[in-house]
């Protein structure tokens, strides 16, 4: 092991086994190491054998990016992925999380569960001995929120003092996109519709755990949110769960779109994200999202890198 991934290692050691339900399970200098690693892989520079360990895949909500990358990463690392579907295992009849939880923990090494409630994630948790991670929940997806930043890093080549004006509902992206911007030294503006903001205990929280100078401010003006900004994010108006409230959504939201009018009052140079899946011409358009400055793909394919070096890490890899 060269003198980099040594240091790597030392760096990442002590997350090994450890939950990821929350962008603020990770340290700064941790979320760092971490996008180095999912760098390395990436590049191949770097090869990671677990030794056929299993991951579970607990998915109340449908998927596509999150399941797949998991899927993938997980075999790249030498292991396998067994799809625990609550309609097809004894959860969609009743078992309780305590029993079912306890139970995994004798056939898995790891858990990523993509559920609605944080707090029935926290339950896995709990009752776990293998280490749980946080595929989404109507909280929080820190694991969307480290793909995007590798994303950027790659793109600026830096993240402390970069300025990420989010656009639309203040929801589980925000609110990750925060925490963790918030230890990375990023600057983030969430600009939201009054009464659709960012949960206020979530702001608070990243402001407190803040590094590098870092700046969390809520707004309620795009035009405002995009001034100075280096990289604009957006997602859907109405998130899973949300879909009765779709056509309320797209009244209140419908100023709140990312166009090439805002793109260009943030520059030339400004970068378009958005988590996908997408909803063309509601909030976003055809034009911003196939554009020059639009990154989307790559950044869903940095899904697969960062849950790789994280998986990696979690299960002794290093």
């Amino acid at each position: 092991m060269d003198k980099a991934s040594s240091g790597l290692a030392s760096e990442l050691s002590s997350f090994q086994k450890r939950n990821f339900l929350s962008s603020s399970d990770l340290t700064s200098s941790q979320i760092f190491s971490l996008l180095e690693l999912s760098k390395q892989l990436k590049a191949e520079d770097r090869r990671i054998d677990l030794g056929n360990r299993v991951l579970g895949l607990i998915f109340k909500k449908a998927s596509t990016r999150t399941r797949v990358s998991f899927q993938v990463a997980m075999a790249r690392l030498g292991g396998q992925t067994v799809d625990l579907n609550p309609q097809i295992t004894q959860l969609g009849r009743g078992e309780t999380i305590r029993d079912t939880s306890r139970v995994l923990s004798r056939y898995c090494d790891v858990l990523a569960i993509r559920t609605f409630s944080q707090k029935e994630l926290e339950e896995y948790a709990e009752w776990s001995t293998i280490p749980v991670i946080n595929a989404l929940t109507d909280l929080e997806h820190p694991c969307q929120a480290l793909a995007d930043y590798l994303t950027i890093q790659e793109k600026i080549g830096r993240l402390k003092g970069i300025n990420l004006s989010y656009i639309g509902d203040g929801n589980n992206v925000a609110h990750s996109l925060m925490i963790c911007g918030a230890l990375l030294g990023v600057n983030v503006k969430i600009c939201s519709p009054n009464g659709f903001e960012a949960d206020s205990k979530i702001v608070d929280k990243a402001r407190s755990i803040s590094e590098f100078g870092s700046k969390i401010s809520i707004c309620n003006s795009p035009s405002e949110a995009v001034k100075d900004a280096q990289v604009i994010y957006t997602d859907v108006w109405a998130s899973m769960g949300q879909e009765e409230e779709s056509i309320k959504r797209a009244k209140v939201f419908e100023n709140y779109q990312i166009n090439k009018k805002l793109m260009d009052l943030a520059g030339d140079e400004v970068i378009i994200l958005h988590c996908l899946p997408a909803h063309r011409g509601e909030e976003i358009t055809e034009e911003a999202l196939e554009s020059k400055n639009s990154y989307v793909f790559d950044q869903a394919e940095n899904r697969l890198h960062v849950q790789q070096a994280l998986l990696a890490v979690q299960l002794g890899g290093l």
